[in-house]
């Protein structure tokens, strides 16, 4: 690992050791970002730089946009979510200029967390497949218990569609799934 990429991952781990709060008694994005890691590093264990700084940096400082700040249904979720991306994807650069990374780097790195590209970019897609892993892996279960079968179903088919072919094939190997909730994984 070279040191201007460790000095990044250990500025966004800094970063997200402030989030007040907590999961597993730990901060929710620090240990968010350590997931990310984890699974990039299990599913493109040959993974660039700017992909591994990306997966790690994906909820940098999430908490410092509350969802309540934007307006209530699908819009203002999205505005949340696209605000989001874009305080990820500038944290990040910020972090990566400071370790001397140059344009280029800090460039694909925010295209990555501003999700630009999915499906036509394959660093952008494999930083989705890595956040949908993630979500299922450590994420679903929760979510799952709390909602009822048709928003899940309705999460799921969504998740799949962001998804590689081999993302979605790894799904159905690694994951016992019910069969309607599997079913979105085979298409």
């Amino acid at each position: 690992m070279s040191a201007q990429l460790t000095r990044v991952l250990e500025a966004i781990d800094a970063a997200n050791a402030q989030d007040p709060n907590l999961e597993d008694g730990q901060p929710a994005a620090l240990l968010y970002g350590q997931r990310m890691s984890q699974e990039q590093e299990r599913l493109f264990p040959d993974a660039s730089e700017v992909l591994q700084i990306a997966a790690r940096g994906q909820h940098v400082e999430r908490w410092k946009l509350a969802r309540d700040a934007f307006p209530e249904g699908r819009a203002g979720y999205l505005a949340w979510r696209k605000a989001e991306a874009v305080h990820h994807a500038d944290v990040v650069t910020s972090l990566m200029q400071d370790a001397g990374y140059g344009a280029e780097d800090t460039e694909a790195a925010a295209r990555m967390l501003r999700k630009e590209g999915i499906k036509r970019d394959d660093q952008v897609q494999a930083l989705e497949d890595i956040i949908c892993f993630v979500f299922l892996k450590w994420y679903f279960g929760p979510f799952a218990a709390k909602h009822p079968a048709d928003k899940v179903q309705r999460i799921v088919e969504k998740t799949a569609r962001k998804m590689s072919a081999d993302a979605r094939a790894r799904v159905l190997r690694e994951f016992d799934l019910p069969g309607d909730l599997a079913g979105a994984f085979a298409a």
